[in-house]
């Protein structure tokens, strides 16, 4: 037999979680370096966990009635001024292009951060009557925010992404849909990447610039810190006014249509990463995972032992379920580490005892838990199987977001709690950018959301005593 390569140990999460993480993505092949920084290479294994939920998004957009479109990727400078608040909020993150070939363009081109402008740009050509509306687009793309500091997943110069604009003849219609998008991402995270969230709006401070409401999901990951998961914003009829897009109603009556932008990027790919990876490598959500079952044959030389994998493939295949068999020269455990560390949700192992009982043996990534599954109850013992291992990674995240939420009544609380414990910080708030400033000044803590489920805590507000308008989730951020 040729000789084993080596499935290299990865770094402790409790020695080094941030070495962990970089070990991960490169080590179970989703990323690799390229000679730009801050911008990655996703592998095909990457790429192909971002397919399986780019699919499940697209099918649920085109559910709700949205069309994809595709957008320029550089935006006139003179076009991304005409709204004030959105060009100063991307000023910093801007890349520029300012040669075509060899000459010098007369304008500069912004390589797009977002494309809100380029949208209401076209629809101020498009949309003239009521029965023009509502316009229900989305695109998937990559965009362009030159970061200072950068992460793989968490934080690329350039990343893909699907990014909604919508446009509609009344606020109580944009508003709606910008909830209803919110859910989306929320559906998304819960059911299918088997991460539980916290559905909330920004603060003034922490919202989409230009807009007039942003909408947040927020998960904790593994180390307690917050990530920002997926975001919905109501722009009313602020985009709609800086770019002269009117429409006649219904009355004849010339007026202004509100606006809602919203986007889940390949981010979403860290969260899952830092939510459910363990010591051993990845753990992948099943309906996500490229790889759902790996088949790997034990004493593979033995007669029958290849043909019972391959029927066994082509069952689960026809089952709808992605599957692979690893029918190489390395030995079983090495297999076992190797797809430990892609974090495949379930390993079958078949070898000629198991095929004497008529058997084989199913073994859970998420908990190591062996099952033996009769041959002819493969398919729908795999199913269940499946769905068990999505929700004991639901509720392992779950146990660790509820574990590690607290509750402060004061600024001194709040900064003990983050420095102890880390997690979640819930207090009173009296709305004041002051008292938000001091919180992420003294405490560390950025606001995560103001959650819709709020809790009276107390009257007044952590860290100036007035009266408490409502309840904010702090935390510290990716």
């Amino acid at each position: 037999m040729a000789k084993d390569k080596k499935v290299e140990k990865i770094t402790d999460m409790e020695e080094d979680f941030a070495q962990w993480y970089t070990d991960v993505v490169t080590k179970a092949e989703l990323i690799d370096y390229s000679g730009v920084k801050g911008m990655y290479i996703l592998r095909p294994y990457g790429y192909a966990i971002w397919e399986n939920i780019q699919s499940m998004l697209d099918k649920r957009f085109k559910e709700l009635g949205h069309e994809n479109v595709s957008m320029p990727m550089l935006i006139p400078e003179s076009l991304l001024q005409k709204e004030k608040d959105h060009v100063e909020g991307f000023a910093p993150e801007c890349a520029w292009v300012t040669m075509g070939g060899s000459e010098e363009l007369t304008e500069r081109l912004c390589v797009r951060p977002t494309s809100e402008t380029l949208f209401c740009d076209h629809w101020s050509h498009v949309v003239h009557s009521w029965r023009d509306l509502p316009k229900l687009y989305n695109q998937w793309c990559s965009v362009m925010r030159w970061e200072k500091t950068s992460r793989p997943f968490l934080r690329h110069r350039e990343f893909l992404w699907q990014e909604g604009h919508t446009l509609h003849a009344t606020a109580a219609e944009a508003e709606a849909e910008t909830k209803q998008m919110l859910e989306v991402y929320a559906e998304c995270c819960e059911k299918w990447l088997a991460m539980p969230v916290i559905r909330g709006r920004k603060t003034d401070k922490e919202k989409f610039a230009g807009a007039e409401d942003t909408y947040t999901i927020e998960c904790m990951m593994h180390d307690h810190k917050a990530l920002q998961s997926g975001t919905s914003h109501y722009f009313g009829d602020g985009f709609a006014k800086a770019f002269g897009i009117s429409f006649s109603d219904k009355d004849n009556k010339l007026v202004t249509p509100h606006e809602t932008s919203w986007g889940m990027s390949t981010r979403i790919i860290g969260g899952i990463i830092m939510t459910h990876g363990d010591n051993s490598g990845l753990v992948l959500p099943p309906r996500i995972a490229p790889i759902q079952v790996i088949i790997v044959p034990i004493a593979q030389h033995k007669p029958g032992v290849l043909d019972k994998a391959a029927e066994l493939q082509a069952r689960l295949k026809a089952a709808g379920l992605r599957v692979k068999t690893d029918d190489s020269d390395n030995s079983p455990g090495w297999k076992f580490a190797e797809y430990e560390m892609k974090g495949v949700p379930l390993r079958l192992e078949v070898g000629p005892k198991d095929i004497e009982n008529g058997q084989c043996v199913m073994v859970r990534r998420d908990n190591g838990e062996k099952t033996f599954v009769a041959f002819d109850e493969l398919e729908a013992k795999t199913a269940e199987l499946l769905d068990a291992v999505h929700d004991g990674m639901y509720a392992k995240a779950l146990k660790n977001m509820e574990e590690h939420t607290y509750v402060a009544h004061t600024l001194e609380e709040a900064k003990a709690i983050q420095e102890e414990k880390g997690g979640f910080v819930k207090t009173m708030w009296c709305g004041d950018l002051a008292c938000e400033m001091r919180m992420k000044d003294e405490a560390g803590m950025s606001s995560r959301c103001r959650p819709y489920r709020q809790e009276h805590l107390d009257d007044k507000c952590a860290c100036c005593g007035k009266e408490a308008k409502e309840m904010v989730i702090w935390g510290v951020a990716y």
